[in-house]
């Protein structure tokens, strides 16, 4: 059964689409069905899965207006191994021309009908802002993933973000869960940092991810190269953070891999993950 969920969260830069890009490449790589949608108008997922937003022609865009199918604008990304829903900059317009629309947070979710259950896992990328494009995302989303970096103006957001869901729950899609807090360029050696891990660890128990995602060159290097980490540098710190977190998602949503596989794709060295 597929598993829809948005990535989000308010605040810029805290590492939302990189999570988006190399953890559908981690699940593909244990041989999930994996799509990625791109809802940000800054097209940085597409881009980072190996195809160039000047060359499109149809994007999330007409699909969100109704204009094309979600399948007519589905495209591969040959270097993350997943299917991709991309986006333009023609996507910063959809929110004026939308406006007017009957079900303008749901069109998304309607469109996903067509094509959801050819996967296992469907990723939605979302801006960084509380728009129509998030709100659809989140109306078609199952659960939020919530990237975040340990620092006192990430808790502040986190407030904010967490009275949005049940915001959202409440009016449009009432089975909107957290799935989960990601931890992201976490540096281990910053004091604060692991004071913050430490309350969201007390406050939010298990929907922290045990994974951290350190703060790593190869992770920030791979989207110039257009691939995810994955491809880039296979034994990165990064690399092997994304595959130890697609490793706990398989163990939450199962069913999952084999034991001895599972145990080594925990800890991001599965040399079968990297045959071709």
């Amino acid at each position: 059964m597929v598993k829809i969920l948005a990535i989000t969260n308010q605040k810029g830069g805290v590492g939302k689409t990189t999570t988006s890009i190399n953890l559908a490449a981690s699940l593909a790589a244990a041989r999930r069905r994996v799509l990625l949608i791109d809802l940000d108008p800054q097209a940085n997922a597409t881009m980072g899965s190996g195809v160039d937003k000047r060359d499109l022609q149809q994007t999330v865009y007409q699909v969100l207006l109704g204009s094309r199918s979600i399948a007519d604008v589905r495209v591969t990304s040959t270097s993350g191994r997943y299917d991709l829903i991309p986006a333009n900059r023609d996507l910063a317009g959809a929110e004026i021309e939308m406006v007017d629309l009957p079900q303008r947070e749901t069109r998304l979710k309607e469109a996903l009908c067509e094509i959801q259950n050819e996967y296992d896992f469907i990723l939605i990328d979302c801006p960084p802002a509380l728009n129509l494009l998030t709100l659809n995302g989140l109306c078609a989303a199952e659960a939020v993933m919530i990237p975040m970096q340990c620092e006192y103006y990430a808790l502040e957001g986190l407030s904010d973000l967490v009275n949005t869901i049940k915001k959202v729950r409440s009016h449009l899609n009432p089975g909107l869960e957290i799935e989960g807090l990601l931890r992201t360029m976490f540096d281990p050696r910053n004091i604060l940092a692991q004071q913050v891990s430490d309350q969201l660890q007390q406050h939010f128990g298990d929907k922290v991810y045990r994974t951290v995602i350190p703060r790593n060159v190869r992770l920030a290097e791979a989207p110039s190269f257009g691939q995810p980490a994955l491809y880039h540098d296979k034994l990165s710190k990064g690399t092997q953070a994304y595959l130890a977190l697609a490793g706990e998602m398989l163990n939450r949503h199962g069913p999952g891999m084999e034991a001895a596989a599972q145990q080594d794709f925990e800890r991001g060295l599965k040399a079968s993950v990297f045959k071709e």
